[in-house]
């Protein structure tokens, strides 16, 4: 069987790779670091998370849920290692992510089928087939390479991190533990204000100096939704945040019994709970202006901070007019893209589509015909919206339930009609694993 070389070992590449191997296909897994590194990437391990230590809800009736519940039945390495190890974090999957990418490294290292070689690739390769799963940080010789291939079709956004803060250093008579509506464990730390600290915070946060770009950088500045700089959102109105990252509600104070004005959360981002991780700051503060402004919060007036938050420039195709849905390249069907280069935004987002990547050119080299995903399921859904011509202004797209066919009838309750909705994705998802079994 040929030898399928995979560019890229992040979650995507990764499980393009698994899945490519355990379908007996020989996978030649290309990744540049540690010979380089990408401006937000510090560890040489594969799988590195970077930004947040979350992979969302792991409620079935949520749109995240539901896609990791699909992943599970496609065999998902990522969800494996997740749970290998997990930190406790409510509803939500986190991880330790340094453990959970060295897990990530061994079991691709100890995979009979796959080779790993550490080194930068700047042209893309003449013999098919390959996937290329680089993410939204491509280096610049291969996203020039990339460029000249799909011409101006190839577009970029900018993303930013959230800082991250010691327990230690936390005022604890100010905070307390919690998730919202009581829901799971309490392993979200709390950080409730009144009307009048707000107040205080916002007028700081808006007027606090940022990281300026450079002249070329500022030409092509544009901000993804998804994951929006705190400082760029609270210019938006006074209560645009309160509403947002900083929304109060399913809380109450333990101090007063009541909701608080507005609430801010830390989550947990290792299994010791020496660090945690500020929920929605993403920034591009200075790193002074980060400690002067984010120790306005009540709590972290001594925050010891182990990592200030930073903007970064990523890049993604223009998918609807490049890709099928399969992650193939329309004008090169021996070349697939996966991650968040294709437009899936997030971490469960980016490994599902290496899944599909890596199941479909299984398929193909069988000499089978891959089927797209099921519109039914969060994967087809998905799948189907980076691939669909009809979508104008292309930007980045996670998963959420609002992407999935109506059901046949109408269900009023949002939670038994989320139910159904999972239901029928399953079943769905079922018989797609069938027809693409490794």
């Amino acid at each position: 069987m040929k030898q399928v070389m995979v560019i890229g070992g992040g979650l995507a590449g990764c499980e393009a790779a698994w899945a490519l191997a355990n379908s007996g296909i020989p996978v030649l897994l290309k990744e540049m670091k540690p010979q380089r590194y990408s401006p937000a990437h510090k560890n040489p391990g594969l799988g590195e998370l970077v930004c947040s230590n979350s992979l969302k809800a792991t409620r079935l009736i949520s749109a995240a849920g539901l896609l990791k519940e699909e992943m599970r039945l496609m065999g998902s390495l990522v969800l494996a290692c997740a749970g290998e190890t997990a930190v406790s974090a409510g509803g939500a999957l986190a991880v330790d992510r340094e453990k959970f990418s060295a897990l990530m490294t061994e079991k691709i290292m100890a995979h009979p089928l796959i080779t790993v070689e550490r080194e930068e690739v700047t042209e893309l390769p003449a013999e098919d087939p390959v996937i290329v799963a680089t993410g939204p940080l491509t280096s610049q010789a291969l996203s020039d390479a990339i460029g000249k291939l799909c011409g101006e079709r190839y577009l970029s956004f900018y993303d930013a991190s959230a800082p991250i803060v010691t327990y230690e250093s936390l005022d604890h008579e100010k905070t307390f533990f919690a998730t919202r509506y009581e829901r799971g464990d309490a392993d979200y730390i709390n950080c409730p204000f009144t009307q009048e600290e707000y107040e205080r915070f916002y007028e700081a946060l808006i007027t606090a100096k940022t990281v300026e770009l450079k002249p070329f950088e500022r030409e092509y500045f544009k901000v993804y939704e998804g994951c929006m700089p705190i400082e760029v959102m609270a210019k938006r109105g006074k209560d645009t945040i309160r509403f947002g990252p900083m929304r109060p509600v399913g809380i109450k104070d333990p101090r007063t019994g009541k909701r608080p004005w507005a609430n801010l959360q830390l989550r947990r981002e290792n299994n010791e709970g020496t660090l945690y991780n500020i929920v929605g700051f993403q920034t591009n503060l200075l790193f002074p202006e980060q400690k002067r402004v984010f120790s306005m919060i009540p709590g972290l007036e001594h925050a010891e901070f182990a990592r200030y938050g930073v903007m970064h420039r990523n890049t993604f195709l223009d998918s609807p007019r490049l890709l099928d849905g399969t992650f193939r390249l329309k004008e090169r069907p021996g070349l697939r893209f996966a991650g968040q280069i294709t437009g899936v935004e997030g971490y469960i987002e980016s490994a599902v589509s290496g899944i599909v990547a890596g199941r479909s050119l299984a398929v193909e080299l069988r000499g089978g015909q891959a089927p797209v995903p099921p519109a039914e399921t969060m994967t087809g859904a998905l799948c189907r919206y980076i691939s669909n011509p009809g979508v104008v202004d292309f930007q980045p797209m996670g998963s959420n339930m609002g992407i999935l066919p109506a059901l046949p009838e109408h269900i009023r309750s949002k939670e038994q009609r989320y139910q159904a909705l999972a239901q029928r994705a399953l079943e769905q998802m079922k018989e797609y694993c069938e027809q693409t079994a490794l």
